[in-house]
């Protein structure tokens, strides 16, 4: 809980993130009830990100479920924080024995790690407000 990102990295398993994947973030779904002096979530504030390798189709599904089930439990998102790998399907090359990776991997894994510490900086210097007695977030009128 001491960190301020957080990484997850699954392979594809039937254009499914994998299982233990997803028992991470049922872990995770026990943060639900935890809240700092404030109110807010103790995730609020940290930042999360996805990497997805694997030999078939569905890096986008997968890195959508993730995302989504760490923003439900209280990480934030930042612009682009996803990279993938996905091989020929049903084939038996990994990530690592592959020749040349692409350079749109490289590309997405580099905006993945600069904009995932950059919005950690951020929500350091100005985290977000607690909730207000009702529990809705306090802010700026929308009036």
């Amino acid at each position: 809980m001491a960190a301020q990102v957080l990484i997850i990295a699954t392979p594809i398993w039937l254009g499914q993130p994998s299982s233990v994947c997803k028992m991470v973030l049922e872990r995770l779904d026990a943060e639900l009830s935890e809240t700092d002096a404030e109110g807010r979530l103790l995730t609020y504030g940290k930042v999360a990100g996805v990497a997805v390798v694997g030999n078939e189709d569905g890096a986008h599904h997968t890195i959508g479920q993730v995302q989504q089930a760490l923003n439900e439990v209280g990480f934030t998102i930042a612009a682009a924080a996803a990279t993938y790998w996905v091989g020929e399907a049903l084939q038996t090359v990994d990530y690592r024995d592959a020749g040349p990776k692409p350079d749109t991997t490289g590309r997405t894994t580099k905006a993945l790690a600069l904009n995932t510490a950059h919005l950690a900086r951020l929500l350091a210097d100005q985290p977000y407000p607690p909730p207000d007695a009702k529990g809705a977030a306090v802010g700026p009128s929308t009036e």
